[in-house]
């Protein structure tokens, strides 16, 4: 939320149970999905609610709102055997062809496979065990990332991924 408000962006939080038509209603100019405890499965009010909005307005997912955007989608998520906790997780950006290093702290990812006829796109890899981390929707200004860009202290190396949602947000003002 810092990063978002030190770029300038009006905030308002909404708790889990926000139903769609309560957060359209305020006439964002786009969503931004954080972290959260748990089985993203098991959060299906929250899932119901994502896939309203998906075609109405920006999106960007972090962490668990990156598996729940998954979900809405269509796709699916399942527990990792071990998790991704910690500051140091290598990912690789296929955009940019860079590799960066991540904070992360989550049980359950992704399946690549069950995204990629959703409409979603695979745009970051885990560099340990190949998990998908994070991807985009071919034809909506959606995206998410699995870990934690906004992560502090550390690198800024991910501060990128805020800029790209302020360019969705304004171009969909346009």
């Amino acid at each position: 939320l810092r990063h978002l408000n030190k770029l300038g962006c009006d905030l308002h939080i909404f708790p889990y149970a926000t139903k769609a038509e309560e957060i359209m209603a305020i006439k964002p100019d786009g969503l931004f999905l954080t972290n959260g405890p748990g089985n993203p499965e098991e959060a299906v009010e929250a899932i119901g609610e994502i896939k309203k909005m998906m075609d109405q307005l920006p999106i960007f997912g972090i962490c668990m709102g990156h598996q729940l955007l998954a979900l809405a989608a269509g796709g699916q998520t399942y527990k990792l055997k071990y998790g991704h906790r910690g500051g140091n997780h290598g990912v690789y950006d296929k955009d940019t062809d860079r590799s960066h290093i991540t904070s992360q702290n989550h049980g359950y990812a992704v399946k690549a496979e069950s995204v990629l006829l959703k409409g979603l796109e695979i745009t970051h890899l885990n560099l340990n065990d190949g998990t998908v981390e994070g991807m985009r929707h071919r034809s909506l200004p959606v995206f998410s990332v699995q870990y934690h860009p906004e992560a502090a202290p550390g690198p800024a190396d991910n501060a990128y991924l805020f800029d790209r949602f302020i360019q969705l947000m304004e171009g969909s003002n346009q």
